[in-house]
């Protein structure tokens, strides 16, 4: 008990970019941008979907449920990032590092589940267009939604109370915020288990979701390759390319990070690897999959007459 104790009290000192000083201003000035995009960007899709009756469709329904998990989730580590990097000492206790970590696994995991419905969706829309309406009814949607976040609550719950971890001094974590890897390098005590976990759990929230969604643009190619105009091809091509590049970076950046074998000592690929997805895929997600459809342009033009 004495070492619960002395671990709950235990402060980690997060690295960041402190260890590249001359980077500072515009590391800063980067991520403020990235975040405020990602606000700006994902808080005027929720927006435009709840105002605009024709957007409430299938496919914007789980848009919405997207923007609203990038919010979230630029929200967890971007704010704390600007904050550390001109603090001299970016310490955090263990019990909110713990929180972090959870709150950004929920939201990671259910992302990338999320995007793997959202394939799902355009499958049954393009490949099967008059029982779409059927298929993915509000029910349905509200199913899969529902499923998506609690099978997210449930792994990072999973993740998390197997964390039994004890810490012997080391308490230097390089990353900007943290992260369950950089943590489990830092215990003293065997974290083989925990390991074993994260690895189940990849397959289940990376691997399989990843494979399905690839499978998914291939059924749509092949639905995309016999539309008769060559416009129409060239529209449903250059969506799909737009949202495969997306699904690529991010699923690709996770996978790296989780699903090799881990060496004790956290490198800086790493911690900026996961910039990849916990900063820049919330930003362009809005960008790639809403504001370059031509509903979400109607709408705001509609939003732009009234104020006019």
């Amino acid at each position: 008990k004495a070492m619960d104790n002395a671990t709950a009290v235990f402060k980690f000192l997060l690295i960041g970019i402190s260890n590249y000083p001359e980077w500072r201003v515009t590391f800063f000035t980067l991520v403020l941008i990235t975040y405020l995009s990602t606000l700006l960007g994902n808080g005027l899709i929720i927006f435009l979907i709840y105002i605009d009756p024709l957007l409430h469709t299938p496919m914007y329904f789980f848009l919405s449920n997207l923007s609203f998990l990038d919010l979230c989730y630029g929200t967890v580590s971007m704010p704390q990032a600007l904050v550390h990097c001109f603090s001299a000492h970016p310490y955090l206790s263990y019990p909110q590092c713990l929180t972090q970590i959870s709150v950004s696994l929920a939201l990671g995991t259910a992302e990338c589940l999320l995007l793997a419905v959202m394939a799902y969706d355009r499958v049954v829309a393009v490949g099967n267009p008059l029982r779409y309406s059927v298929v993915m009814n509000g029910s349905a949607c509200a199913w899969l939604a529902a499923t998506t976040w609690g099978a997210s609550l449930v792994l990072t719950a999973m993740l998390i109370l197997s964390l039994r971890l004890h810490f012997c001094g080391a308490n230097v974590i390089n990353h900007f915020v943290c992260e369950i890897l950089s943590l489990l390098k830092l215990a003293c005590s065997d974290t083989s288990l925990n390991e074993l976990l994260i690895l189940i759990t990849g397959i289940f929230t990376l691997l399989l979701p990843f494979g399905f969604v690839l499978l998914s643009y291939v059924r749509i190619a092949t639905a995309v390759l016999r539309i008769r105009s060559a416009q129409g091809r060239l529209k449903a091509f250059s969506t799909c390319a737009s949202h495969l590049t997306v699904v690529v970076i991010f699923y690709g950046a996770a996978i790296s990070m989780y699903m090799k074998p881990q060496s004790k000592s956290s490198s800086d690929q790493d911690k900026f690897i996961s910039v990849l997805y916990g900063a820049l895929t919330p930003m362009l997600n809005p960008l790639i999959y809403s504001l370059r459809n031509k509903d979400v342009k109607g709408a705001m033009r509609k939003v732009m007459a009234k104020k006019t």
